[in-house]
This record gives structure tokens, C-alpha cells and sequence, in this order.
């Protein structure tokens, strides 16, 4: 399986912080953004990664990632992203790296504090379609939110008033190869993008969405406030940790 971390965008709702530079790579305690969801795919087992990068700071990914020796890997491709046209045109633009692989999507603004190795097993053993994580959260709103039906998804509904359900879609999704043939039957939503909604939407209709509960904390870092709580997630957790090996 291959991971793909897209980290484009021109990060508005951080500006002035983003006028000199990408969002991802801010930092987020005591590492850039970009850190942690290469990190997440990598203690994972995926180890050939391609990030997915734009605006005028994109070179700036090449200087701090190089190769990747600093996670362990041996190569980290890149390509370039346009303009803003969204998560599903910027997921268009791997597909002459993914070939016919499965693969691991992650936006690159998105910590965790747990692991997705086993829902990436249980992709890898199933036979065709896409898998997605849900977070149970306080604030289904804000994001695209899973309508369930027992152990089946039955549509994801973006930003919604009234949520179905308290599980919003973590941006973290596994995809079969026909991922791209959906994509290109995509039209731009009213705000004028490609939306990753709309391509899981198109696995729930053909019936061949799984879904999983992701464990431990998780967070976006898009805006002030949620930068301001990964930054804090990141250093309780690390805290944390320390604590529990000193107790040993």
C-alpha cells in the first residue's frame, strides 16, 4: 500500500502566519505539521509516501523532508498542487503514483494521537473499495459526519445543521484504485472545489465503504484554536508518556 499526505492549500484561516509559509509547516509543539501524519503512515508499515504541496513555499517541504532518512525511509516523491481546487482534485494528482495500488490517504493537518496500522490490515484484506475512520466528537458540525445504520454507512453529509450522528470523517481514508475513475466524474461544490465527500459518497452508493473508530485523541490543525489544541494534545501526551516509563 502507498501513502499519500496532502498538504496544499493556501491556509487562510491561519493567515497572517500563512502569508510566509505552508500550513503544514507550522510547528505543532516541537515539530513541523507535516511531521506527524508522515509519521502516522510510516508506524503504519507504509513506507512509499508522496506528498502532495503547492503555493509559493512548496520548496520549503524539499529542504525540511529531503528524502525522508529522519523517518526512516529511503525516498519521498512530491508533486505540486494549483491553485485551490480542493481535496479531491489535490488526491487526482497522485495517480500516476499510486498505479494500481490501494492506498492511505491522510491531510496533512491531521493528528492523531493513536495508530491506524489495523485499519490498515483490514484494508489491505479487503477485496475492493475504500475504508474510512470516524472520530466521535462534541462538534459533529464542523465537519463531514457519518449516517450509520447498524454497521453500515449509509452517506456522509458535509458540515451539516442538524448532524446525524456524532462521528465525523477524520481526514484519513483508504481507496482502491477506482478512486481516480471517481474523481473525474466529480463537479465543483458551491464553493468551487472537488470534494472528497462527494467521492465517498460514490463508494457508500456501490456498497463497498467500510468504516472504523479511531482511537485515542484527534485533531485538525486548520484554524487558531485547533492549532493552539494539537500543540497542547501533542505535549500532555508526551508528558504522559514519560511519566508511564518512569513509573517502570
Amino acid at each position: 500500500m502507498k501513502g499519500i499526505v496532502l498538504a496544499g492549500g493556501t491556509g487562510s484561516r491561519l493567515f497572517p502566519l500563512t502569508k510566509i509559509t505552508n500550513k503544514h509547516l507550522l510547528p505543532i509543539f516541537d515539530k513541523p505539521m507535516i511531521y506527524y501524519p508522515i509519521q502516522t503512515l510510516v508506524e503504519a508499515g507504509i513506507r512509499d509516501l508522496l506528498i502532495v504541496t503547492g503555493g509559493r513555499n512548496s520548496g520549503d517541504f524539499l529542504r525540511l523532508l529531503a528524502n525522508g532518512k529522519e523517518f526512516g525511509l529511503k525516498h519521498i516523491n512530491y508533486t505540486y498542487q494549483e491553485g485551490e481546487g480542493g481535496i479531491a482534485e489535490a488526491l487526482a494528482l497522485a495517480e500516476h503514483f499510486a498505479e494500481d495500488d490501494k492506498i492511505c490517504v491522510i491531510l496533512g493537518d491531521n493528528i492523531i494521537e493513536g495508530s491506524i496500522a489495523g485499519a490498515v490490515r483490514d484494508f489491505e484484506h479487503q477485496e475492493r473499495g475504500a475504508k474510512i475512520l470516524l472520530k466521535e466528537v462534541p462538534d459533529a458540525e464542523r465537519f463531514g459526519v457519518a449516517d450509520l445504520a447498524g454497521d453500515r454507512i449509509v452517506g456522509i453529509e458535509e458540515k451539516p445543521a442538524r448532524p446525524k450522528s456524532k462521528y465525523a470523517v477524520t481526514g484519513i481514508y483508504l481507496y482502491d484504485r477506482t478512486v481516480f475513475d471517481k474523481t473525474r466524474t466529480l463537479k465543483p461544490s458551491a464553493r468551487g472545489e472537488l470534494e472528497i465527500t462527494d467521492v465517498n459518497n460514490a463508494y457508500i452508493r456501490e456498497g463497498t465503504m467500510t468504516f472504523s473508530y479511531l482511537d485515542g485523541w484527534w485533531t485538525d490543525a486548520g484554524t487558531f484554536e485547533s492549532l493552539l489544541r494539537a500543540a497542547n494534545l501533542v505535549h500532555e501526551t508526551r508528558q504522559k508518556n514519560q511519566r508511564a516509563v518512569a513509573a517502570v
